[in-house]
């Protein structure tokens, strides 16, 4: 049951989220119909958090003595990158930001994707759709992944 709940916390970490979680679970032959959806919620719950406050958090910070220069960077880099996604993906940016979380490369995933949307204004629902989708696209890349590799390295069932 304990691994159950690591992975679950490991699916929220930034950076980390679904991509570590599902190595986690495979290393520790958590079945994949339970790890899957345990991956998939705990990636999710920060969304709403990191779309409505993230951005204002940073804004908040951008002009503090310590963190001031940190949180500037980001919105800038976040805002830079932003722009730069949405030109390049014109009308297909929900396409854009499903492909930017569901590709498990470092750097990108749900908390990186959704800071994105809140930073391009995107509408909520339409951020939610796409983070989501590209959860589930990364869910299932990771899964196939982890599950084959550990299967084929130690002999495991899944």
């Amino acid at each position: 049951m304990i691994h159950y709940i690591i992975t679950f916390l490991i699916s929220m970490v930034p950076l980390v989220e679904l991509r570590g979680a599902l190595i986690y679970a495979a290393g520790f032959q958590i079945p994949l119909y339970i790890a899957f959806p345990i991956c998939i919620v705990g990636n999710m719950i920060p969304v709403p958090f990191i779309f409505f406050f993230a951005r204002k958090v940073l804004e908040w910070g951008a002009d503090k003595p310590v963190i001031g220069k940190f949180f500037s960077w980001c919105l800038k880099k976040g805002h830079k990158g932003g722009e730069k996604l949405k030109a390049k993906a014109g009308k297909g940016l929900f396409l854009a930001l499903l492909l930017f979380v569901g590709i498990p490369l470092p750097g990108t995933g749900a908390w990186t994707g959704t800071l994105a949307a809140s930073i391009l204004d995107m509408d909520f629902k339409t951020s939610v759709k796409a983070v989501i989708c590209g959860v589930l696209l990364a869910g299932i890349i990771m899964a196939t992944l982890s599950y084959l590799g550990f299967a084929a390295l130690f002999g495991l069932q899944m």
